[in-house]
């Protein structure tokens, strides 16, 4: 009989209690009745309730999620587009300065990303006038650029391990490249291009030290607002906005799971389904 390797059930225990305790005493104390965070003053709601009113969060939680939308969006598309290129076009000319490209934002410290990424805007306003100010449209841009190379990794990957045969099937059926794309491709890829999508929105919508570069005056997103509120110390009402962020990102990991297991048994299925048709 095989000894059980309690050494790494042990570690393991200890890793997930250090990482979900103080997540589950937070929870616990956004419900504390005291004004103090770390003095348990009895059961209470208020804090939830001073939350849904306070309109400056309001305005922030909009904004926020306003630009992780767009920003998601856009660096799927233009991550998408990469990805593709430099999985499926192995040699062209500048592949090496464009690869360079996409992997250093990985390994660039996110300051040095805000400190350039506020030196382009602030020529680009002495040279051609724009931006004007600094606010929604320079952080959509700055978030965008950062985590479209996120994507691009997530969906490289992707169609590096995805089988081209399928794909020729289809271009000796006759179909032209473009609805190989759309009809084959896509679909094949769509669990990665989805968890690029998820990957560049929780970024986004996560980032403080870009979007502190690249922000101006009435342009706060909640994570300035949650950061700005800390400094001044941790108060119950910013547990309880912190339990509503960790409620909607745990919805949206099991919606997401769930998206992307269906997703992949029905790639699955239909590739069964070509192989028995091609026999």
């Amino acid at each position: 009989m095989k000894r059980r390797p309690w050494f790494l059930f042990t570690m393991l225990a200890f890793g997930f209690a250090f990482f979900y305790i103080p997540i589950l005493s937070m929870i616990v104390y956004s419900f504390n009745g005291s004004r103090l965070a770390t003095v348990w003053g009895g059961f209470s709601t208020k804090w939830y309730a001073s939350l849904f009113s306070n309109r400056q969060v309001g305005a922030a939680l909009v904004l926020s999620v306003q630009i992780a939308l767009i920003s998601a969006t856009v660096a799927t598309i233009l991550g998408t587009m990469a990805g593709l290129a430099l999985a499926r076009f192995t040699k062209f000319r500048g592949r090496l300065l464009f690869t360079g490209m996409v992997t250093a934002p990985l390994v660039m410290p996110e300051v040095i990303t805000g400190i350039s990424t506020l030196m382009f805007f602030i020529l680009m306003a002495d040279w051609v006038g724009w931006p004007g100010s600094r606010g929604f449209t320079t952080i959509t841009l700055a978030h965008i650029t950062f985590s479209m190379v996120f994507v691009t990794t997530v969906v490289q990957a992707r169609v590096s391990q995805s089988d081209r045969a399928i794909e020729e099937a289809a271009m000796d059926l006759g179909s032209r490249p473009w609805q190989v794309l759309w009809d084959v491709t896509l679909p094949t890829i769509f669990p990665a291009v989805l968890s690029g999508w998820l990957l560049a929105f929780t970024i986004s919508l996560d980032d403080v030290v870009i979007t502190s570069f690249t922000t101006g005056p009435g342009n706060t997103t909640l994570p300035l607002l949650i950061w700005s509120k800390v400094k001044l110390g941790v108060t119950p009402d910013i547990n309880a906005l912190a339990t509503l962020i960790v409620l909607a990102v745990g919805a949206g990991v099991i919606i997401a799971g769930i998206v992307l297991n269906r997703a992949e048994a029905r790639r699955a299925r239909d590739e069964r389904l070509a192989y028995r048709a091609n026999e």
